[in-house]
C-alpha cells in the first residue's frame, strides 16, 4: 500500500543561441538612450543616431560577411574530407577488383596445368597399359 500518490513531473529546457540577438538588442537601446539623455540640440542627436545606425550596420554586415566566410571554409573542408575518403574507397574496389581478376587469372593457369598434368598422366597410363598388351601380342605370335 502507498501513503503517496506517484506524480509525474515534466522538465522542459529551452536552449537559448549565444545571445547576441538580445546584446544587439541591448546596445541599440542603451546607444538610443544615451543619445537622448545627452546635452546635444536634436539636429546633432538625430545625426549622431544616423551615424551609429551606419556603424551599426557595416559592423552587422562585415559580421555577415565573416560568418559567411567562415561557413564556406568550413564547407570546403569537409567537401575535401568527404571526397578525400571517396577517393579512398574508390581505390580500395579498384585494388579489390584488380587483386580479384590476378587471382582469377593465377587459379585458371593453375587449372589448366592441372587439366594438362591430368591429361600427360592419362595418356602416359594408356600408352604403359598398352606396351605389356603389345609385348603379349608380340610373344603369343
Amino acid at each position: 500500500m502507498r501513503d503517496q500518490e506517484d506524480v509525474s513531473t515534466v522538465i522542459i529546457e529551452r536552449e537559448t543561441g549565444g545571445g547576441a540577438g538580445s546584446f544587439l538588442l541591448g546596445a541599440l537601446v542603451g546607444a538610443g538612450l544615451a543619445l537622448l539623455f545627452a546635452p546635444r540640440s536634436g539636429e546633432e542627436t538625430r545625426q549622431e543616431l544616423e551615424q551609429k545606425a551606419r556603424d551599426l550596420k557595416m559592423s552587422a554586415e562585415e559580421r555577415v560577411r565573416e560568418a559567411q566566410r567562415q561557413l564556406e571554409e568550413r564547407l570546403d573542408e569537409a567537401r575535401a574530407g568527404v571526397q578525400s575518403r571517396v577517393d579512398n574507397v574508390r581505390e580500395a574496389v579498384e585494388s579489390g577488383r584488380r587483386a580479384a581478376s590476378e587471382a582469377r587469372h593465377e587459379l585458371e593457369d593453375r587449372l589448366d596445368r592441372s587439366k594438362a598434368a591430368y591429361r600427360a598422366g592419362v595418356e602416359a597410363a594408356r600408352s604403359a597399359a598398352k606396351e605389356p598388351a603389345e609385348e603379349e601380342a608380340d610373344g603369343e605370335e
